[in-house]
C-alpha cells in the first residue's frame, strides 16, 4: 500500500556539514526524521502531545540508507516521506532527498509505535491509521 507523498523543504546549514562543506553522512538521517515529523504535524499530530494521549511513541526500528550525491551548504533540498507499509504496530516509510532533479540520498526506515511507558510495541490509534490511508 503506497500513501501520498509528503515533501518538505530543507535549506542545508552550515553546521550539517563537515570541513568541506558536504553534508555529514550521519545528517541525513536527521533530514529523514524531520520530513516525518513534519508529515505528522501536518496530519494534526504533534509527537509530544502522542505520548500523553494516547500514550504513544515512534521509534525507529531499521534503517536501509543509500548515499548516491553530495548535498552542500547552502543548497536547498527537499526530503520525501511516504509510507510504504502500514501494520498494526509499525509504519514503513519510503524516503528520498533530492534537489532538483537529482536524487542524493535514498531510505526505507521501519518506525515502531511504542507504548511511552513501557516501550513495548502498541497499536497505532485507529483515527491515525485511518488519516494515513485517507491523506498520505
Amino acid at each position: 500500500m503506497k500513501i501520498k507523498k509528503f515533501i518538505w523543504p530543507i535549506r542545508v546549514y552550515y553546521e550539517d556539514t563537515d570541513a568541506g562543506g558536504v553534508v555529514f553522512y550521519a545528517n541525513y538521517l536527521k533530514f529523514f526524521e524531520r520530513a516525518r515529523t513534519e508529515m505528522l504535524r501536518a496530519m494534526g499530530y504533534e509527537q509530544d502531545k502522542l505520548m500523553i494521549n494516547p500514550g504513544i511513541v515512534f521509534a525507529v526500528r531499521s534503517v536501509q540508507i543509500d548515499y548516491l550525491k553530495s548535498a552542500r551548504f547552502n543548497e536547498q533540498i527537499e526530503v520525501s516521506a511516504e509510507v510504504i507499509l502500514a501494520k498494526k504496530a509499525s509504519l514503513t516509510f519510503e524516503q528520498l532527498i533530492t534537489r532538483g532533479d537529482d536524487v542524493l540520498c535514498t531510505s526505507i526506515t521501519r518506525i515502531a509505535c511504542l507504548d511511552a511507558n513501557t516501550l513495548r510495541p502498541k497499536e497505532i490509534p485507529k483515527i491515525l491509521q485511518e488519516l494515513l490511508k485517507n491523506e498520505y
